[in-house]
């Protein structure tokens, strides 16, 4: 029996809801197949539609926004699910760097990993105070009338 597929993601149909959008189930299945197959042959064959049907879907504005949007909150999910996952690629990084049965290539790769994320992360609250700073700067101006 052919497995249809599911929702992949939920917050991709609130967002299919909010956005106004309607499309009838074929279609929203069809997205859903287009997030979670390998390809477009097997995203039509779960949706239960013909290859060509969905290629000529995917040419429609509208629906191609949808797919757009779809994708981009199901990428959103993943960076979030890899955030989490931080802290244990920092203790990760740190027991290995400080494991004296480590390898010295693998000691050295974690110490420059842990260096150039943490200057970077300097980095970034660097542009982020400087950007604030011009952030107020123009908001005292914006209100005292100036340009």
């Amino acid at each position: 029996m052919e497995r249809r597929c599911s929702p992949p993601f939920g917050g991709y149909w609130q967002l299919m809801a909010r956005s106004g959008v309607k499309f009838g189930r074929k279609k929203e299945e069809a997205i859903a197949a287009l997030l979670t197959q390998r390809n477009v042959e097997e995203a039509a064959r779960a949706a239960g539609i013909g290859t060509r049907t969905l290629l000529r879907w995917m040419k429609e504005p509208e629906f191609d926004a949808a797919y757009r949007q779809a994708r981009r909150a199901a990428f959103g999910q993943a960076i979030a699910r890899l955030q989490q996952a931080t802290s244990a690629a920092a203790s990760t990084l740190l027991k290995v760097m400080i494991d004296p049965s480590s390898p010295p290539s693998c000691k050295i790769r974690s110490a420059e990993s842990i260096l150039t994320h943490a200057a970077k992360a300097i980095e970034l609250e660097d542009i982020e105070a400087r950007v604030a700073e011009l952030e107020r700067a123009a908001g005292l101006q914006k209100r005292r009338g100036g340009k």
